[in-house]
């Protein structure tokens, strides 16, 4: 396989994380989750950053790890579902790894991640409508930004990492 790193993209509760962890383990790979080395740096969770901080401050903090962490190779990374929003993350991303995009529909999104009060993008009356509203604006960049993507809604986990293998080949 010819690639330095892979880094799994796409919108939050697409299994990103989930995903990412049982494909560095079949590969032999270090997995990170770029949220989680977020909250370790930051000794708080991302609600909390954005709550405090705001969402500009969070993103500078990811941007800033973004470029620490990609100096690793032999990595599966987790990352946050706008990270590849920013010109900036995309081309660390770019230059180091292949990206993989696993692509959900906002129904299979609202049925992960349900009720969950660890979305702060997701705080609002009408949480269906702001994700069909943020995918939309970020589904273009998700899939133009891809070297690889993968639709996983109706499969299971072992059918994703799959299919990832087979399309890695």
């Amino acid at each position: 396989m010819n690639f330095e790193n892979l880094s799994l993209i796409g919108f939050m509760g697409a299994g990103k994380s989930t995903i990412g962890k049982i494909l560095a383990e079949k590969l032999g790979l270090l997995f990170i989750d770029i949220d989680k080395v977020i909250e370790l740096k930051e000794k708080r969770s991302i609600p909390e950053i954005f709550k405090t901080s705001g969402e500009n401050y969070f993103r500078d903090i990811e941007s800033e790890v973004i470029k620490k962490l990609y100096d690793n190779k032999n990595c599966v990374f987790a990352c946050g579902g706008g990270a590849i929003i920013r010109g900036e993350n995309f081309n660390v991303i770019r230059a180091k790894s292949k990206i993989i995009y696993l692509k959900v529909s906002p129904r299979e999104i609202i049925k992960r991640i349900g009720e969950s009060k660890n979305r702060p993008l997701l705080n609002s009356k009408d949480k269906e409508s702001r994700i069909i509203n943020l995918l939309n604006k970020r589904k273009n960049i998700y899939e133009n930004r891809a070297d690889i993507i993968i639709d996983t809604g109706m499969k299971t986990k072992t059918e994703v990492i799959n299919e990832i293998m087979e399309r890695l080949k």
